[in-house]
């Protein structure tokens, strides 16, 4: 069959509203005002995010994304529009309901606070993907199902349910988190059981290691996230080789895991595994069995961290899907996630394809990892750090 696209990317999609934060104290006190520079406004959740960095990157892409007919619905459908008006193609309108977004405080010098409304990204079901378009793809990417209440309920019958229709077209299959909120629903349910049910259809699977503590390993996230940066304890070689192979004993054939400023790890099964990966499988297979990788990030020009994750998973599937080495998926993640964190919303800051690799190879620094890598070795030619667990091919014994 004709592909007519090469990636879908399903899930959660909102507005973001960002006002600009000019330093000075920003306490907040009942009665007082603080004074915000102007708004950006923008897309966000992995529809738009990582849809958008895809389709910035030259991979065909096609958005699958729920909004209301209210202003912000227009408003996130003009946003995506000025990429190309194709984009829209795939998104449903619910007259009834209220679109989601997000308001953005990104304090100078502090981590980013969010204030969410959920709006009818809470109602987005199995039944809202359309199937028959997964055909025609080489990639299917669903993001965010804390913020899909309807997904996860019933032990996330739903969201099993919408990786198993997926992985029954032959599209190689790819799954992000966010972090759920211990307040809300997302917080209370049972994250081993949803995705030791889930992960047996999932391909690729991509979160980061806060999300990954918070739902696999609740007791230890408590335990660090009540000591001073607590989770850098959790960014080691041998937890997260732990932690990676667990995930991986779960059925995915690539784990990668978000690490925010010490940048990307990667870790992948053995070859027998990745016999269903689908459609998107590298053609240099042998190549990505058994590996072990650590890609550092590149030095930038922080304005903001709106969508650097979900730009360092679009950099990482774009490669694959231009069938690179593993070394290279991980590189371009992290660049593209450097490219991103250079503008206050999502995806200003994004680079073409070319673009990109031309920065690479300019000479672009990365930054340093300050931890003790015993038994790690740094390539010269990318500058990502091989691991003892890694086996590539014409290395094995």
């Amino acid at each position: 069959m004709r592909e007519d696209c090469d990636a879908i990317v399903a899930g959660h999609i909102c507005l973001d509203i960002i006002p600009t934060l000019m330093g000075g104290d920003f306490q907040f006190a009942p009665g007082r005002l603080l004074e915000v520079g102007p708004a950006v406004m923008g897309t966000g959740g992995p529809v738009s995010n990582t849809g958008l960095a895809l389709h910035r990157l030259g991979i065909k892409t096609r958005l699958m994304g729920k909004v209301g007919a209210d202003d912000f619905g227009q408003a996130i459908k003009r946003i995506v529009a000025r990429q190309d008006p194709a984009l829209t193609g795939g998104m449903i309108e619910i007259p009834e309901e209220v679109t989601s977004f997000s308001i953005i405080l990104n304090p100078p010098g502090s981590d980013r606070m969010f204030l969410h409304c959920p709006g009818c990204n809470e109602t987005f079901g199995a039944d809202d993907i359309d199937y028959s378009l997964l055909s025609g793809a080489r990639l299917f990417h669903f993001g965010y199902p804390p913020l899909l209440k309807k997904v996860i309920e019933n032990d996330g019958v739903q969201l099993v349910d919408i990786f198993r229709r997926a992985k029954a077209t032959g599209v190689t299959t790819s799954l992000d988190m966010s972090m759920p909120d211990p307040n809300s629903f997302s917080g209370r349910v049972n994250w081993r059981a949803i995705l030791a049910s889930t992960l047996p259809y999932v391909d690729i699977y991509l979160p980061s290691i806060e999300e990954t503590l918070f739902t696999l390993y609740p007791s230890e996230f408590r335990r660090l996230t009540t000591k001073p940066d607590g989770m850098r304890a959790a960014v080691r070689p041998e937890s997260l080789g732990a932690i990676s192979a667990d995930l991986l004993s779960m059925g995915p054939s690539v784990v990668g895991l978000k690490l925010g400023p010490s940048g990307f790890y990667l870790k992948t099964a053995t070859r027998e595994t990745f016999a269903r990966f689908g459609r998107a499988i590298p053609a240099t297979l042998p190549a990505w069995a058994e590996r072990e990788l650590w890609s550092p990030c590149f030095q930038a020009n922080v304005v903001g961290t709106t969508g650097a994750g979900d730009a360092t998973i679009a950099g990482f599937l774009a490669a694959l899907l231009r069938d690179c080495p593993p070394e290279d998926c991980a590189t371009m993640a992290c660049a593209v996630g450097g490219c991103n964190v250079e503008a206050a919303d999502a995806v200003s800051g994004l680079l073409s394809w070319e673009d990109t690799t031309s920065r690479l190879h300019s000479g672009w620094p990365r930054r340093e990892l300050y931890l003790e890598l015993r038994g790690w070795f740094r390539c010269e030619r990318t500058g990502v750090w091989r691991g003892p667990a890694d086996k590539p091919a014409g290395t094995r014994s």
